[in-house]
């Protein structure tokens, strides 16, 4: 053979490969095939790199041992999740009833995307139970869309009553499980169908990451979703899937600490004359803290609270005093951040009435000390504004 044929057929890689405590990164959309019988032999073997190789088998191997599942399909990010299950198990007649809470760009895909293609789309309140919910599913529903707790505002949901309540009328229900991260709370032991959650927050933990996931139980809807993703085209690279399985090896560690600390600045925040109320449901008679305490092992580092009562340029100059809180919407991350919530309330159908600006932190993994005195920061700022 020439030079030119051998460089490209020399250095393939060693078999067997050395064993490492992650897997191999496989930078790869060809896969080669033992023989001609095996090209076409999709269900025995990965015939074409875009439907993952090594790091992403062993990312589903290890979601599907955390969520308790029979499957796990992989999305380029947390929306694609949400959007990729619920496109592949509705068709158009069909029709999805959604919590009013919904996180807002899944809101504007149900409102946009889902009505173009003729799938029938309403919202309920996140205070429904499960009887009133089911009065108001229609002949045309297929799915109910939960999320709990509600990313912004917190309110949960009974979610194993909902889902058996579904379960027993033919309907199915996906979850927005990102809060408690699958760790926390685990939706398909308590009857849910499909189990999203967006990887890129407390799975990925270092806000670098994009990804997402969605966990079901049942072998049909293992196929469904899969052959969603397939037909789609939708694929997450190597290294993406390996950062992910890496933040998977110690996402117990971190929430735990995520939660201590979320606890003491939800205390504090508490006792504040400058705060109406805390969202956080590990507080005595906290919205949703009944169910909390029942279906969840504990709390991440996400949680709101109210600020008095004031004039709207003092929510800016709360926020804007923040040194070690960054603004910015995502969370889960080594990071703590703040955001005003208010704009993103208008949307929905039932706003509920807090009291006072509403403001979502994300508590980090910084000493609470400091954040404690950054928060001290932002209210000497909106104290002074009026």
């Amino acid at each position: 053979m020439t030079e030119e044929t051998r460089l490209i057929h020399s250095g393939l890689a060693q078999t067997p490969l050395a064993r490492t405590v992650g897997p191999p990164i496989q930078r790869g959309s060809t896969v080669l095939l033992p023989n001609a019988a095996a090209l076409y032999d999709h269900e025995a073997q990965v015939t074409y790199g875009r439907q993952g190789l090594a790091a992403q088998s062993a990312l589903i191997a290890a979601l599907a041992e955390l969520e308790n599942a029979q499957g796990v399909t992989l999305y380029p990010s947390g929306l694609a999740a949400l959007t990729g299950a619920l496109l592949a198990v509705l068709k158009s007649g069909d029709e999805v009833l959604v919590v009013d809470t919904i996180y807002k760009p899944t809101r504007r895909f149900c409102d946009t995307v889902l009505r173009r293609f003729g799938i029938g789309v309403r919202y309920y309140p996140a205070s429904l139970d499960a009887e009133a919910l089911m009065a108001a599913c229609g002949p045309a529903t297929r799915l109910i869309l939960l999320e709990s707790p509600g990313s912004l505002s917190f309110e949960f949901q009974d979610v194993p009553a909902i889902a058996a309540a579904a379960r027993s009328r033919g309907l199915l229900t996906l979850i927005d499980n990102t809060w408690a991260a699958g760790l926390l709370f685990k939706p398909l032991d308590h009857g849910v169908d499909i189990s999203v959650q967006a990887l890129t927050k407390y799975v990925g933990g270092h806000s670098d990451v994009f990804m997402g996931s969605a966990a079901v139980a049942e072998e049909s809807l293992v196929r469904a979703l899969d052959d969603g993703v397939l037909n789609i085209g939708w694929a997450v690279s190597p290294d993406d899937a390996y950062q992910m399985l890496r933040g998977l090896r110690t996402l117990p560690t971190r929430m735990a600490r995520h939660d201590a600390l979320a606890r003491r600045l939800a205390t504090w925040l508490a006792l504040r004359e400058e705060v109406g109320q805390v969202l956080h449901p590990a507080l005595p008679g906290a919205p949703g803290a009944e169910i909390w305490r029942r279906d969840y092992s504990g709390a991440c580092g996400l949680f709101a609270f109210t600020l008095a009562p004031g004039k709207p340029h003092a929510t800016a100059a709360f926020l804007d005093a923040l040194q070690v809180f960054g603004l910015g919407f995502s969370w889960g991350g080594f990071e703590s951040l703040a955001i005003d919530c208010d704009p993103q309330l208008s949307g929905r159908l039932s706003p509920d009435a807090y009291g006072g600006p509403l403001i979502r932190l994300h508590v980090g993994l910084e000493d609470p000390d400091d954040l404690i005195a950054d928060l001290e920061r932002g209210f000497s700022a909106w104290r002074a504004a009026f």
